[in-house]
């Protein structure tokens, strides 16, 4: 696509991708929130731990969001950066 301005299907392909990254980062956080908190959320811990133990599980998952998010732009961002014809492309697009 060059140095030049992008067209719309290029904005629309940026838009989907990052709806895709974070629509799945949420999903990912979802699912490791309960995995993490279950103990808590089963109330088989102590009182004394369950508030820590949710915290524990909200940074569990608030990392897994980030790191689904962030691998899903950089895969994106790599695959444009080859050409038609399969040359990489060197610098910022």
């Amino acid at each position: 696509m060059g140095a030049g301005i992008r067209d719309q299907a290029a904005r629309d392909a940026v838009t989907v991708e990052i709806g895709f990254a974070v629509a799945t980062g949420l999903l990912l956080a979802g699912a490791l929130f309960l995995a993490a908190a279950s103990p808590a959320l089963a109330g088989v811990l102590d009182p004394a731990w369950e508030g820590a133990w949710l915290r524990g599980a909200g940074l569990v998952a608030g990392a897994g969001f980030a790191a689904r998010v962030v691998g899903v732009l950089r895969r994106f961002g790599a695959k444009r950066r080859v050409t038609d014809d399969g040359r990489a492309v060197t610098g910022r697009p």
